[in-house]
């Protein structure tokens, strides 16, 4: 997985520069990111505050944890049908 250069309060303090009026052309060559990188974060980030972004992350977080969960109880699930499938 890449490492992060931004965090999500960087990410939201340099979309506030754009809603105040600053160029993206000047944004991008500022922090040295590509058109596409604002966009994306634009995208996702768009009119977020700091504390928003930190519960997306914290959901994100929960909801992979959760799907993992899910993820393991199926295999578990699917092994004991086999062993009484296997027994009878």
């Amino acid at each position: 997985m890449m490492k992060k250069r931004f965090t999500e309060e960087q990410i939201i303090s340099i979309l506030k520069q754009h809603e105040k009026g600053v160029k993206v052309t000047d944004i991008i060559r500022q922090h040295n990111i590509s058109e596409q990188t604002f966009y994306r974060w634009k995208s996702k980030y768009g009119g977020m505050e700091v504390s928003d972004a930190k519960r997306l992350k914290q959901l994100e977080e929960e909801n992979r944890r959760l799907k993992q969960l899910v993820g393991e109880l199926t295999l578990d699930k699917q092994a004991l049908q086999w062993i009484i499938e296997k027994n009878f």
